[in-house]
């Protein structure tokens, strides 16, 4: 199916600026802007409703990012690795598309969640290259979340473990210098823009003013 190029940011970024937090936190009678940290994103709906509207939300938020990147390499063929740094490029757009859908969402005045959900999910999608480092991340999203308790730090330091994780993987996969790149620039800038969002969260933790999560769930 070969859309204009434009159409798959669109597509993208209108799937990740569903509010799912929100949406779901009025289903269980609660506005998520409005309790905890006012993130609408799936750690504060976990801790406002419980783990079970948290992970609800995760998954979700994963999907909304997952989706679009993957619909646009299998339904259209001038997208996908191994096409080289140009289409490549177009492809990372997609993702960062889904993620700023997220973050600045139209539904809610462009102030959406924090992007991790939805950046783990977008990376997700850029099978193959991406796929695995943000499958190895994840796992240190939970490692770091289950020893210190603090959901912000994991999710900097998960995002902060993408880059370097995605460039390893890129040399084993043998990717060409260029395409590679293309992929590391993109996980850069989702890391970035994970920690200006948790900037809040790391100035609280060196003030050692941050709440530890009560649950485990997934990140905002």
């Amino acid at each position: 199916m070969t859309l204009p190029l434009w159409s798959w940011h669109a597509i993208a970024f209108a799937c990740g600026s569903i509010p799912f937090a929100f949406l779901l936190g009025r289903l269980g009678g609660v506005d998520v802007r409005k309790v905890g940290s006012g993130n609408p994103g799936a750690s504060n709906l976990g801790r406002a409703l419980g783990r079970r509207w948290g992970v609800g939300c995760f998954v979700l938020d994963v999907l909304k990012g997952a989706v679009p990147v993957a619909a646009a390499a299998a339904l259209d063929g001038r997208l996908g690795a191994g096409s080289g740094p140009g289409p490549a490029a177009v492809w990372v757009t997609v993702a960062a598309a889904a993620v700023l859908g997220h973050v600045f969402t139209p539904w809610l005045g462009f102030r959406g969640g924090k992007g991790v959900a939805t950046g783990l999910g977008a990376t997700l999608g850029l099978w193959p290259v991406v796929t695995g480092p943000a499958v190895l991340a994840f796992g240190v999203w939970v490692a770091v979340a289950k020893v210190s308790g603090y959901v912000g730090l994991a999710s900097v330091v998960a995002a902060l473990a993408l880059v370097p994780l995605t460039g390893l993987w890129a040399w084993v996969l043998g990717v060409a210098a260029a395409e590679a790149g293309v992929f590391l620039a993109l996980v850069a800038a989702v890391a970035a823009l994970v920690i200006v969002r948790h900037r809040g969260n790391l100035a609280r933790l060196r003030a050692g003013t941050e709440s530890k999560a009560a649950w485990a769930s997934g990140p905002a």
